[in-house]
């Protein structure tokens, strides 16, 4: 039989919140993220807006001398982590450390360090190179990091998969506990690249939203008929997933139960998504297998629904296809309405607004819903969060590259 696996523990570094309740209650009462941009003067640049992360201190979770080793984006990892296992009240032993795993992932990693290295070497030349700098900006030291700093020897690795990787990460790391590699994995994804260099390249790629640089707050706007781009957001989300029977005998308080995941391919486009998201509904139908589950069980998708064209508009398409008339009747948001578009982290900070909509039985709300696209006509809980019975929800994320992933969690009854 399967090993079952839920969710103890859960962290989050966010533009809406530091702390799990402090980002969920942000989400369900649509408050934006969105600003202007801080980090560097962005002023001629077609895109002037982000989600930023606020009032962080790496010195909270990280010794000074460490975080100064650190990029942001594993800063922001290991915070998140930190936070999951204090939540989660697992205490990590000889007894059990090669029995835990960290699986965090992160789209771009460390281009802030990238970026200032070669600086370095340009005005200073290769000997002034930090000797950090390599471990700093590889992708995989969030996973690294996380190991390091609490004590997990059990299975250990990181996947690249653009905007997916976060929801990979968890999907990947909810096999490894069902097939009994592990008994506990820490997972999720991070991300820190509002930067020059990436706000420059994406912006070129017509992919970020430039329409609303003087009102921020309204440019993340999914679903609907004026979205012109994504939001950049940044930050971590990280949950701990454990076998049942393990979190059971050692008292764990049970957020929710994760029982599917699906993932597939375009082969299509490096940025587009399939027409009519034939690759989302193969990743979605997938889940829905996995889980043994029927399509009209789901009660909510989270919804990937970045604010760019072609990805709301055929999302919206590939749900109908999973879904049939169910698709009407189930609930659809997405919370990057109000966080920005976290990359390699989104998957993870949305895997734990999901289970908090299970929680509180409370559904977040896809803001800026003004003016309804056509092709886009589901129920996007617009503006405003609404409570409703939620048993099972999904959670979607595609990226760059043609990746797909979705899971399944569901409501634990004991």
């Amino acid at each position: 039989m399967k090993r079952r696996v839920v969710v103890t523990g859960m962290g989050v570094i966010s533009p809406v919140g530091n702390e799990v309740s402090t980002f969920w209650g942000s989400l369900v009462a649509g408050k934006s993220g969105v600003g202007k941009i801080t980090r560097f003067d962005a002023s001629e640049y077609p895109c002037q807006i982000a989600a930023e992360v606020k009032d962080f201190n790496p010195e909270d979770y990280i010794d000074k001398k460490e975080a100064r080793r650190m990029d942001r984006f594993a800063q922001y990892a290991v915070a998140a982590a930190r936070m999951a296992m204090e939540d989660s009240k697992l205490e990590i032993t000889e007894e059990n450390d090669e029995r835990v795993g960290v699986y965090v992932g992160s789209g771009i990693g460390g281009l802030e360090t990238l970026m200032e290295q070669y600086r370095i070497l340009l005005e200073k030349g290769p000997r002034r190179v930090s000797p950090f700098f390599i471990p700093m900006m590889i992708g995989d030291i969030a996973t690294g990091q996380i190991s390091i700093f609490l004590g997990a020897k059990g299975p250990n690795s990181s996947p690249i998969s653009a905007c997916a990787t976060g929801t990979n990460a968890i999907g990947d790391a909810y096999k490894i506990i069902e097939r009994g590699a592990a008994d506990v994995m820490i997972t999720g994804g991070a991300e820190a690249t509002i930067l020059p260099l990436a706000v420059a390249g994406f912006s070129s790629a017509k992919a970020l939203a430039t329409s609303f640089n003087d009102a921020p707050e309204k440019a993340s706007r999914p679903f609907d008929r004026d979205r012109d781009g994504f939001v950049m957001g940044e930050g971590a989300g990280i949950l701990v997933l454990e076998e049942l029977e393990h979190a059971k005998k050692r008292g764990a308080k049970i957020y929710a139960e994760i029982i599917g995941y699906g993932m597939s391919g375009d082969a299509y486009h490096i940025t587009q998504p399939a027409p009519e998201g034939a690759g989302a509904a193969r990743a979605m139908r997938a889940a829905v297998h996995d889980a043994g589950i029927q399509p009209q069980e789901i009660d909510y998708i989270n919804a990937h629904g970045t604010s760019t064209d072609f990805n709301d508009k055929f999302e919206t398409l590939a749900i109908k296809n999973v879904f049939g008339e169910h698709a009407y009747k189930l609930a659809v948001s997405s919370t990057k309405s109000v966080t920005g578009h976290l990359l390699g982290a989104a998957g993870g900070v949305e895997a734990i607004a999901c289970v908090k909509a299970l929680q509180d039985q409370i559904l977040p709300p896809t803001i800026n819903q003004e003016n309804p696209d056509p092709e886009c006509d589901l129920d996007y809980v617009p503006n405003e969060a609404r409570r409703a019975k939620v048993d099972v929800v999904m959670s979607n994320s595609f990226g760059f590259g043609g990746h797909n992933a979705s899971i399944i969690l569901r409501k634990y009854e004991g």
